[in-house]
């Protein structure tokens, strides 16, 4: 059943029909909800630049017209716009996967050098796999992306639907019994990911707007994940940064197979290194307002 955006209210239609163009589409008149007087669904008649906007805007409204009143299906199935959704996602990750470790692998310059140019401290580290076909090259990074992405939903599945799930056995968090609407949700809630699509037209930094980006991601996942699951943003967060971890570990794993250990695989490294400043800044900041507060 579909709700209102506004106040979550159940509602039994989101629009009905009315006089006007009926080949304009101006024929559509929005319900007003009962419970709290406003437009039950403004994005009925947006278009998607409006919704992906209000994504990056992080708004509840546009996330709960997405997940509850437009994409979730009656058998948790995956709509067809969100399988093309995840191939596109998948793709921009493998391109600035590669991208962002093949930098990473550029020579460092060795100050031995009377050039300062590429001599014993200038051998990338990617290995074996830069003298590969360059075909070979793009399955592999392929399947880095596939797998660190089936890791990062698997987990947050695990976790929100499972009846083994130690978030339902400790009563923090009831089973969900959708785990394709979990996984439509965060992807979804991913699509800032299509932003580096800007690289066609401008250069910039690949490291630092991967950080940029992997902090936008983890806002909008969190956000996400609360508005479908109805839970508080702790347990969002906690869902979030367990499925940041899986992925991280898994791009890990690959690396190190590959002898890639010292590349950062999905941009995530300097996003929990920014975490850890925080949260050392909130502690400090804690502490001398508690100083403040007793002196």
């Amino acid at each position: 059943m579909p709700i209102c955006i506004e106040c979550r209210h159940p509602v039994k239609t989101l629009w009905r029909e009315g006089a006007g163009d009926k080949s304009g589409g101006h024929n559509i008149r929005l319900t007003v909800c009962k419970n709290c007087g406003r437009f039950c669904d403004k994005y009925v008649e947006h278009d998607f630049v409006v919704l992906f906007i209000d994504l990056v805007l992080i708004k509840p409204q546009v996330y709960r017209h997405l997940l509850h009143n437009t994409l979730m299906k009656d058998q948790d199935e995956f709509a067809p716009s969100i399988i093309r959704l995840g191939v596109l996602l998948l793709l921009f990750d493998v391109y600035l996967t590669w991208a962002r470790i093949e930098k990473q692998s550029l020579p460092f310059p060795d100050p031995d050098s009377p050039t300062g140019g590429g001599g014993g401290g200038g051998e990338s580290n990617f290995g074996r796999l830069a003298q590969q076909p360059i075909v070979i090259q793009y399955i592999f990074f392929l399947i880095l992306c596939t797998l660190s992405t089936l890791a990062f939903h698997g987990s947050i599945r695990f976790l929100t639907s499972s009846r083994y799930s130690p978030l339902s056995l400790l009563g923090i968090l009831p089973q969900y019994s959708r785990p394709n609407s979990v996984s439509t949700a965060l992807l979804v809630s991913s699509s800032t990911k299509l932003f580096p699509i800007l690289m066609v037209i401008w250069e910039y930094d690949v490291p630092a707007a991967a950080r940029s980006l992997g902090w936008a991601v983890v806002a909008n996942n969190v956000e996400a994940l609360k508005i479908l699951l109805d839970c508080g943003y702790g347990v969002a967060a906690l869902l979030a940064t367990a499925g940041a971890v899986s992925r991280w570990v898994t791009g890990r794993a690959v690396l190190w197979a590959v002898g890639l250990e010292g590349a950062d695989a999905v941009g995530e490294t300097n996003v929990v290194a920014d975490g850890r400043m925080l949260g050392v800044l909130l502690g400090y900041a804690r502490d001398w307002a508690s100083r403040l507060a007793v002196g």
